[in-house]
């Protein structure tokens, strides 16, 4: 499968894909009326599962119309089928500058986790859409549906690299007005954003996405080995500071990144998305295997 540009490992093995098969998307909010797992309407159809009958309204399909029971009843029934309904899922990726940081590598680590989660849905027959987002903007490979569309996914991920500085309000604005229709929406990023996450995420929040805030990072941002004089430069918009980091400057940026972290899980969550933290420094098979698994992304 294709390598991840400027790395020699590819984004997905071939074995990790195997893992990969057996696993599927989980929807925990109705979507178009069905609930994953329940993904089936009562349509009009050429399914061979009888459903139900409805009164014929002016302009259905004659090809459904039960003729047998006009001839008994002379009235014009509907019948109506069992059929799969379609689960649409939106990865949105993060590709700012900040994401180009970090060992394990932030960025990468992310597009791993977007490479995964399209995979999935492609092998279920889903749909798929993914996004990356960056400076206000995004562009996207999508909708694709199938398993012959993996390496299109595969050459989009890798190609993306970081640069630009987030805007994750307009990102989403944008996002939000070209995908109006309902879906599993996950947003992958590190959140370190100067203009905030509300506004972004206020438009995904909405009825329309089963909204998942995936928000990575890696361990050198959760836990910064400094100490003394160092001049501190920001990866976006390249402004430095030199700072003198003892323990109580320390202490006061973990401070300020828990309480990031525990004001977006909780405005996630009261809108009712589910927040997904996780470590660059996780095992990115136990990610996707276990944790995604736990927090009802994947089944």
């Amino acid at each position: 499968m294709p390598a991840d540009k400027g790395n020699s490992e590819p984004l997905l093995s071939s074995e990790f894909m195997v893992r990969l098969d057996r696993l599927d998307l989980v929807s925990r909010k109705i979507l178009a009326g069905k609930l994953k797992g329940e993904r089936r309407s009562k349509r009009h159809g050429q399914s061979v599962e009888f459903a139900d009958y409805r009164d014929y309204a002016v302009g259905d399909d004659l090809r459904f119309i039960d003729w047998n029971v006009y001839a008994r009843l002379e009235r014009l029934f509907l019948k109506l089928f069992l059929e799969e309904e379609d689960l649409v899922l939106y990865v949105v990726l993060d590709i700012s500058r900040s994401c180009d940081y970090g060992e394990p590598h932030k960025g990468l680590y992310m597009k791993r986790a977007a490479a995964a989660l399209g995979y999935v849905g492609l092998v279920n027959y889903n749909r798929v859409c993914m996004c990356a987002m960056t400076g206000g903007t995004f562009r996207q490979v999508g909708p694709m549906r199938g398993r012959t569309a993996i390496s299109r996914m595969l050459d989009f991920l890798g190609a993306l690299r970081c640069h630009g500085a987030g805007n994750l309000g307009e990102s989403c604005r944008r996002f939000a007005l070209a995908h109006r229709q309902k879906g599993v929406c996950v947003v992958i990023s590190d959140f370190f954003d100067k203009h905030g996450y509300e506004h972004g995420l206020r438009y995904l929040s909405s009825g329309r996405y089963d909204l998942f805030a995936l928000h990575i990072l890696s361990p050198q941002e959760i836990d910064p080995q400094l100490e003394g004089d160092v001049r501190l430069r920001d990866l976006e918009d390249r402004s430095s500071a030199e700072m003198v980091i003892t323990a109580e400057v320390l202490g006061q940026y973990r401070r300020n990144l828990a309480e990031l972290r525990d004001g977006l899980k909780q405005y996630v969550t009261r809108r009712g998305g589910v927040y997904i933290f996780a470590s660059t420094d996780m095992p990115f098979e136990n990610l996707v295997l276990n944790y995604l698994r736990e927090r009802r992304l994947l089944g």
